[in-house]
């Protein structure tokens, strides 16, 4: 008999070591060696490195921590994580037995069944109390299965909050950018204004003594004014930038704080990509995708359990008798011990169309992995490519403005010395107001496809240690 006994116990530690349904396998993903227009290939990246090794301006650091504390956005990422931890909580549970209690004291006549049972018509008192315990056995893996999903929708929501994280750093520090840009544009517009104004006087004297036409001071006029008006415009976009900033920060809009270190101070000296193998293990958004395709895989298992009997352990132990005087004399002890088993016969084609339906989940899932993962390589290329042309662009708009600001200096002294006319003079000027804020745009781009660059590697969501 203990032989048998053995025997059984074995045969079901063996079944329960088994899961129904498929086992996870990651999808293949066509992944290059390298990045297009990747020009130094290496296996360390510029995501490898913490967000205040990339942005190195103390100012941007502070309004960084701030969004990683007030941001709601991101406050509600964790909230969710916390759900998600709940439910799992609540998958694991079943991995344990459920223990529950009753108990009812009661005294009155039965008049129904008087004529059935003896005495059944007299005041009768009635005390029970016990203790019910049900333990599932996992003979098919269906508790596995559950848990495996719960935990892999545990660890997406932790990777969606990273890429709540991952998208708030990127924000803040484009915004921050952007600041420092429009800053730039309206010293330029403030400097075009000036002048602009030195032009009118120049013209307004020379008019007075009789060598300049009433037609050269009112266009001169007309620039200072165009230029003028370029001010308020500059003003509207930094105190929209600037509440747009506040939003992030979690406070209420107002101006924001910055420097006024120019572009290049800012810039990290080199951005490796690194390689595109490892984008896969660190972007937020493909391990959220990969999270939800384990949990969608591990639902094929729960529907292919239900096919099969779930079988049950179920324990009484407890106190029933009609005199309160016999359970606490210890004679109306009640217990008992069984199993169960209850399994489908016919669902009318339910629970093939449960499977069905998990089996086309699991495939939206995969095919959502791989576009996800494919979609993460071009980011990477389009922020490579985008830092490469920019770089170029702003070669040839400095240039450009050196070679206008030449062209005003020359032009202007040419005119007081009545060597050329007022258009040449002004024609320079107007050349260059556009060409220094076009380089202003340029710098703050390249500055962007960093930003974006750092983004689409996944670098800057890990847990902060230390800025120093």
């Amino acid at each position: 008999m203990r032989i048998k006994t053995i025997l059984a116990l074995a045969i079901v530690c063996c079944l329960a070591s088994c899961a129904v349904g498929p086992n996870y396998h990651r999808p293949s993903v066509d992944s290059p060696a390298s990045f297009r227009d990747d020009t130094v290939s290496t296996n360390s990246s510029f995501a490898d490195l913490d967000w205040w090794q990339v942005y190195r301006d103390d100012r941007l650091q502070a309004l960084v921590r701030e969004a990683f504390t007030n941001n709601y956005d991101l406050r509600i990422a964790l909230s969710r994580v916390e759900q998600a931890r709940a439910v799992a909580a609540q998958a694991r549970a079943q991995f344990v037995p459920s223990v529950n209690y009753d108990a009812s004291v009661s005294r009155g006549k039965n008049y129904l069944y008087s004529g059935i049972f003896p005495n059944s018509g007299e005041t009768a008192s009635s005390v029970a109390g016990g203790l019910n315990a049900f333990w599932e056995v996992d003979l098919w893996g269906r508790v596995r299965r559950l848990n495996e999903s719960a935990r892999a929708q545990l660890l997406a929501s932790q990777d969606a909050r990273n890429g709540v994280r991952l998208a708030l750093l990127g924000e803040v520090a484009s915004a921050y950018f952007q600041l420092i840009e429009l800053d730039e544009e309206l010293e330029i517009a403030s400097r075009t204004t000036n002048s602009f104004a030195d032009s009118l006087r120049i013209f307004s004297e020379r008019r007075t003594a009789g060598t300049a036409s009433a037609l050269e001071t009112a266009r001169a006029e007309a620039a200072l004014e165009d230029a003028e008006a370029a001010t308020p415009s500059i003003l509207e976009q930094i105190a929209t930038t600037e509440n747009e900033l506040s939003i992030l920060l979690g406070r209420v809009p107002g101006a924001v704080a910055r420097t006024n270190a120019d572009f290049d101070t800012l810039m990290p000296p080199e951005v490796p990509a690194g390689l595109p193998s490892s984008l896969l293990e660190r972007r937020p958004d493909v391990r959220e995708a990969e999270q939800i395709l384990r949990s969608a895989n591990a639902q094929i298992g729960v529907s292919v359990a239900e096919f099969f009997p779930t079988i049950g352990l179920t324990a009484l132990f407890g106190k029933i008798s009609p005199e309160l005087s016999a359970v606490s004399g210890g004679t109306a002890n009640a217990w008992g011990v069984a199993a169960d088993a209850s399994g489908p016969l016919f669902e009318g084609g339910r629970l093939v169309g449960q499977y069905h339906q998990a089996k086309a989940a699991r495939d939206e899932a995969r095919l959502r992995y791989q576009q996800t993962a494919l979609t993460a390589l071009r980011d990477v290329s389009n922020a490579l490519i985008a830092r490469t042309r920019l770089g170029e662009i702003r070669q040839h708009q400095a240039r450009e403005v050196a070679a206008l600001e030449t062209a005003v200096k020359v032009s202007t002294e040419r005119y007081r010395a009545g060597k050329a006319s007022y258009y040449e003079v002004l024609e320079a000027q107007q050349q260059l107001f556009p060409a220094q804020l076009n380089l202003a745009r340029v710098e703050r781009d390249q500055q962007l496809a960093v930003v974006s660059l750092y983004k689409a590697l996944g670098g800057g969501w890990k847990n902060e240690k230390s800025a120093h």
